[in-house]
C-alpha cells in the first residue's frame, strides 16, 4: 500500500461505483473521493453508503450540491432552502457528513442582472457556510465548468469557499484560464486551495490525444505516457493543488499515480500559455 498523496482525487462522475475501484484507490494512496447528489441518477450517496461503507470513512469525501430531481426532470438552483435541505439529507445517505460540499455550477442559475446574480449567490454561499458551521460538513466550496461570469458577482461581504474546482488540462481554452486567475484573485484564493477536474476534456481516447504529444510539457519524460504527461501538465493549467480524475479502471488510475512522479516543464507550460493568449488576441505575458 503506498502512502496517501492528496494531489489526486477520485472522482465518480459516471462511475458505475465499484468497491474494488475504490479498494483499489486506498493500496494506491489515493484518498480523496469526489461525488455529487446528482451522480448515478441521483443514487451515488446511497449506493455508496451500501457498498462501501467501511470504506468511506478512510477517505476524505467531496460532494455537490445544486442539481435537483424533480416530476418535469433534472433541474438547477441556488435558492437557499433548496440547498439547505440537499445538505441535510447529503449525511443521511452517505452515513457520515462529507469533508467538502461544492456548491455545484452555479453559473448555471446566475444569469441576468449582475445585481441579481450577486444577491443570489451571496444566500446560496451562505447556505453552504451556515452548514458547515452545524456541522453538516466539513468545509463548502465552488466546483464551476465554466467561471467566467462569477468573477463580477464577487462580493467582499459574501462568505468565501476553502476550495475551488475549475476545469484544467490541455484542452482548456485562454478564456477559462484567464476567469480561473480572475475569480480566484476575487476570493483571494491562492493555488494551494483550487482543484482541476476533467484532465483529458472528457476522454482519453478521443482523437486529440493522437495528434497531439504532451511530454513536451514533462522534463526528460520521454518514457511517459501521452496519458501520463498530459494528467501531469493539467496541475499547472490553471495552476491546482489536485486534480479530479474519473475511472472505472485500477490499471488506469495506478497510471495517473505513476505521472505523478515526472516534473513538468515550467518554461513550456509558460510559453503554450502565451500561444494560447496571442491565438486568442491578447498580449503574450
Amino acid at each position: 500500500m503506498r502512502a496517501a498523496d492528496p494531489r489526486i482525487v477520485l472522482g465518480l462522475h459516471r462511475s458505475r461505483h465499484e468497491r474494488r475501484l475504490l479498494t483499489c484507490a486506498l493500496d494506491l494512496g489515493v484518498t480523496r473521493l469526489d461525488t455529487s447528489s446528482n451522480y448515478l441518477g441521483f443514487r451515488s450517496h446511497e449506493t455508496l453508503a451500501r457498498t462501501a461503507s467501511d470504506l468511506l470513512p478512510r477517505f476524505k469525501v467531496s460532494t455537490k450540491v445544486g442539481y435537483f430531481r424533480t416530476p418535469y426532470g433534472v433541474e438547477h438552483s441556488l435558492d437557499a432552502p433548496r440547498l439547505r435541505t440537499a445538505l441535510e439529507r447529503v449525511a443521511k445517505d452517505l452515513g457520515q457528513e462529507p469533508d467538502l460540499v461544492f456548491l455545484h455550477n452555479p453559473e448555471r442559475s446566475l444569469q441576468g442582472p449582475v445585481c441579481h446574480g450577486r444577491e443570489i449567490l451571496a444566500h446560496a454561499s451562505a447556505a453552504l457556510d451556515e452548514a458547515t458551521s452545524r456541522g453538516l460538513c466539513g468545509a463548502w466550496g465552488v466546483a464551476s465548468w465554466d467561471p467566467t461570469l462569477l468573477s463580477s458577482l464577487v462580493d467582499p461581504g459574501m462568505p468565501k469557499p476553502s476550495v475551488l474546482m475549475v476545469r484544467a488540462g490541455l484542452l482548456v481554452g485562454t478564456r477559462a484560464l484567464t476567469a480561473v486567475d480572475v475569480l480566484a484573485a476575487a476570493w483571494g484564493l491562492d493555488d494551494t486551495v483550487l482543484w482541476g477536474m476533467s484532465p483529458f476534456g472528457g476522454s482519453t481516447d478521443a482523437p486529440v490525444w493522437e495528434r497531439v504529444d504532451p511530454q513536451v510539457f514533462l522534463r526528460d519524460g520521454d518514457k511517459a505516457s501521452r496519458v501520463q504527461a498530459a494528467f501531469r501538465a493539467a496541475y499547472h493549467l490553471p495552476q491546482v493543488q489536485a486534480v479530479c480524475v474519473g475511472t472505472d479502471e485500477p490499471a488506469h488510475l495506478g497510471e495517473l499515480v505513476d505521472a505523478l512522479a515526472w516534473d513538468v516543464d515550467e518554461l513550456a507550460i509558460h510559453e503554450y500559455r502565451d500561444l494560447l493568449r496571442s491565438r486568442a488576441g491578447g498580449q503574450p505575458s
